[in-house]
């Protein structure tokens, strides 16, 4: 036989305040946090409100406060390990500030992210903070300013949009990892990107469209072009967005006449692909080719030999994207700026020191 009990009757304010003993708007000040109240009738508020499981109503709460407490974000890829520890470090942040966080996925698909904006809008979110998959598809990022919503921008920085931005010093790590392959005697270096592409090769950087990556190579062609080496851009391979794709560049990369002796991989992701790769074509790390990754992703570490990384500091910077959009919420007065979060490299095993090699 069924249950027909009607269903339980939602615990309001008002339950509370005759609970505690104390007036409607009493209670409204405790659960709401406005206002001040003894520390006394404070205790007997939640005591009671703990005894009722008294749960808000956000959406009446919003209504009277104008905000609903509530932060989205959207990230490129959370399958990628920075992406997971960005969204740990702003959550954090939020909630310190009293803020809930909604998080969407856009896969790195302009269309996706379009979506989750227009979603997390229409929830009347308080800000946003946006890994925009594109830098050069603004309409739903000027949309959200023209919403009213504050906006800050994670990982990649739109200087057109005017609205803060929280990176990495990309282009800096990208020479500093590049000088330290040279510097151990590498000559022909490869960098490898998950970046979608009708061929592997890469003859503009100014094809792409994502500030991080475009920054990185920057770095990388600046680093070998100072170093006086031939053709910086032969190396560069794109496509890397699976594991078998990987499987397909990195055979091709390998099998040239003057394969690269070392390979500089964009992410976490990408550089366990690549490490497979190389496994999987019966070649070890370091002894025939070297390699480092971006990120200092767990696997890194536990491999035969340990990577060497580029430690981005991803908690800092979705900690400090998260403070900024909570300042920009609370209305603080700031100058918009791209906020730069410094890196460093780790040194581990997994790069080889030649004391001689053929500079073609």
């Amino acid at each position: 036989m069924e249950d027909s009990a009607p269903p339980k009757r939602s615990v309001t304010v008002t339950d509370v305040a005759k609970a505690a003993r104390v007036s409607k708007a009493t209670a409204a000040r405790v659960l709401g946090g406005y206002g001040v109240v003894s520390e006394k009738i404070k205790g007997q508020v939640m005591a009671a409100a703990a005894a009722l499981e008294y749960r808000p109503n956000e959406l009446a709460r919003s209504m009277s406060t104008g905000r609903s407490g509530i932060i989205g974000v959207v990230v490129g890829d959370i399958e990628n390990a920075f992406f997971s520890l960005a969204v740990r470090g702003i959550t954090d942040a939020a909630r310190l500030a009293g803020f809930n966080v909604i998080i969407a996925n856009s896969g790195e698909q302009i269309d996706a992210e379009r979506s989750a904006v227009d979603l997390l809008i229409g929830k009347r979110v308080d800000g946003l903070i946006v890994t925009p998959a594109r830098c050069d598809h603004l309409d739903h990022l000027q949309h959200i300013r023209r919403a009213g919503v504050p906006l800050v921008l994670f990982d990649r920085a739109i200087p057109e949009l005017d609205v803060d931005a929280v990176t990495g010093d990309d282009r800096d790590a990208a020479i500093t990892a590049t000088r330290y392959l040279i510097g151990q005697g590498h000559r022909r270096l490869a960098y490898i990107s998950a970046m979608d592409a009708e061929d592997e090769g890469l003859t503009d950087l100014g094809r792409i469209s994502n500030s991080a990556v475009r920054e990185r190579m920057e770095g990388f062609v600046s680093a070998l072009t100072e170093a006086g080496l031939p053709n910086p851009l032969h190396y560069i391979r794109l496509g890397a967005t699976n594991q078998q794709q990987t499987d397909a560049v990195m055979k091709r990369l390998l099998s040239e006449i003057s394969p690269p002796t070392a390979l500089l991989a964009s992410d976490s992701l990408v550089g366990l692909r690549i490490f497979k790769s190389v496994q999987s074509l019966g070649l070890s790390i370091p002894q025939d080719v070297s390699m480092i990754s971006f990120l200092d992703a767990d696997w890194t570490s536990v491999t035969v030999p340990p990577i060497t990384i580029v430690d981005q500091r991803v908690y800092e910077l979705g900690k400090l994207a998260g403070e900024r959009l909570v300042a920009r919420i609370e209305r603080t007065p700031l100058a918009v700026e791209r906020l730069c979060v410094t890196t460093r490299l780790v040194v581990r095993g997994s790069v080889a020191t030649i004391s001689r090699q053929d500079p073609g």
